[in-house]
C-alpha cells in the first residue's frame, strides 16, 4: 500500500498542470515559510513519516526542488513531537509525573530545534544538505542517473503501471492526488499499529528493563524501534509514560529519542526507491539532517546536556504553572507558524 501509495503520488503530480506547480514553488520560494509549512502540515496530521514521503514524491515528480524541499523536512522534524507533548498532558493532574513526562516530550522538540538552528543557516546560505546529499547519491548510484529508470522497470509490465491504471479509472489527477495522500497516511497508520502490537505489545516487559542499560544500547534501540516501526511519534510517545511513573530516568531516554529520529528517515529512503536521483538525494538529505544533529548534540561535550537543560527548566517551569504546557505547545505548533506564513504572504 505504501509503495503503490508514492508511486501513485508521483504520477498524479506529474499530470497536474503547470500553473499548479508554479504555485507550489511560489509558496515554498521563502525558505523560512517552507521551514513553517513542513512543521505545520505534520503538527495537523502527526505523521513526519507522511510528509517526509510526500515531499520525496513532488521533488521526484518535478513539482519541489531540493533546495526548497529540505526545510520543510527540517520543519517536518519538529512537527512530529507534537504527539508525545500531547501524551505528557494525560499527567498533567499529578504535579511530579507531569514534570517528569513533559520534560521527556519536550527533549524531542529541544533536539530538534536546536539541530534546525545549527543547520537551517547553512542551508540556507550554502545549500549545505543539498551539496552533501547530491555527492552521496552519485556514490550510490555510481553516477549513474539512468540508475533509478532500471529500478523502476521492475514496476512496469510492458506499457502499464499500476500508478497509470488507477489514474487512468480515477480520470482526474487532482482526484489521484487526494486518493494517494489518503493511501499513504492510511498505509503508515495501518502499518505502525500491526508491527506496533505483534513487536512492541508482546516484548514490553523486555523494552522496559533492557533498552535503557546504557547510551548506545538507547541510541541503538531507538533507531531500530523507529526504522521497523515508521514513526518516531509512536516510539518517543512511548517512552513519555515510562520516564512519568519512573520506570526509567529521564537522562536515559536521551539517546532514544535521537535514534528515533534518525530512524524515522528511513521512511523517507523506501519511499525514494524505484524514483529519481532527486528523490533519492531528498532522502539521504533527511538522513543527513538527524544524523549530524545526533552527532552534535550526542557527542560534543556541553552541547550534548543542552536539550536536557532545557528540557529540564520547561518542565520545572511547568511544575509551578501547568497552564505553560498548553501554552507552549499552542504557540509552537500552531500560532508561531500560522502567524510567520501569514505575515510572509
Amino acid at each position: 500500500m505504501f509503495l503503490v501509495s508514492i508511486d501513485l503520488l508521483v504520477s498524479s503530480l506529474s499530470h497536474i498542470g503547470k500553473d499548479t506547480v508554479e504555485s507550489v514553488l511560489e509558496v515554498t520560494a521563502n525558505p523560512f515559510v517552507s521551514l513553517f509549512i513542513g512543521l505545520l502540515i505534520t503538527a495537523l496530521i502527526q505523521s513526519s513519516s507522511t510528509t517526509t514521503s510526500m515531499i520525496v514524491a513532488m521533488v521526484a515528480s518535478g513539482s519541489l526542488d531540493m533546495y526548497r524541499a529540505i526545510p520543510i523536512i527540517m520543519g517536518a522534524n519538529i512537527g512530529t513531537t507534537l504527539t508525545s507533548n500531547i501524551v505528557s498532558l494525560s499527567f498533567i493532574t499529578r504535579k511530579k509525573k507531569f514534570r517528569r513526562a513533559f520534560s521527556t516530550a519536550t527533549l524531542h522538540d529541544h533536539f530538534n530545534i536546536l539541530v534546525t538552528m545549527v543547520l537551517f543557516p547553512l542551508q540556507f546560505n550554502y545549500n549545505f544538505l543539498g551539496v552533501i546529499s547530491e555527492k552521496i547519491t552519485v556514490f550510490l548510484t555510481f553516477g549513474n542517473t539512468e540508475t533509478s529508470e532500471i529500478l523502476n522497470s521492475k514496476m512496469v509490465v510492458g506499457d502499464f503501471t499500476l500508478s497509470s491504471f488507477v489514474l487512468d479509472v480515477l480520470g482526474n489527477p487532482i482526484i489521484g492526488l487526494v486518493v494517494a495522500i489518503l493511501l499513504l497516511f492510511g498505509s503508515i497508520k495501518l502499518l505502525t499499529r500491526v508491527i506496533y502490537k505483534i513487536f512492541i505489545g508482546s516484548t514490553r516487559l523486555k523494552f522496559e528493563n533492557h533498552v535503557f542499560k546504557n547510551k548506545w544500547k538507547s541510541f541503538g534501540w531507538g533507531t531500530a524501534f523507529t526504522a521497523t516501526l515508521q514513526s518516531s511519534s509512536v516510539t518517543t510517545s512511548i517512552v513519555v509514560p515510562l520516564v512519568a511513573t519512573g520506570k526509567i530516568k529521564f537522562r536515559h531516554v536521551y539517546p532514544f529519542i535521537i535514534g528515533a529520529n534518525i530512524g524515522t528517515t528511513i521512511t523517507a529512503l523506501l519511499a525514494a526507491l524505484f524514483k529519481t536521483p532527486e528523490a533519492i538525494s531528498i532522502a539521504v538529505a533527511h538522513l543527513m539532517f538527524n544524523a549530524i544533529g545526533g552527532i552534535i548534540y550526542l557527542f560534543v561535550p556541553y552541547l550534548n546536556r543542552l536539550p536536557i537543560a532545557l528540557a529540564s527548566i520547561l518542565g520545572d517551569l511547568c511544575l509551578k504553572y501547568r497552564i505553560i504546557s498548553v501554552i507552549y505547545i499552542i504557540i509552537t505548533f500552531f500560532l508561531l507558524p500560522f502567524a510567520f506564513i501569514y505575515m510572509t504572504k
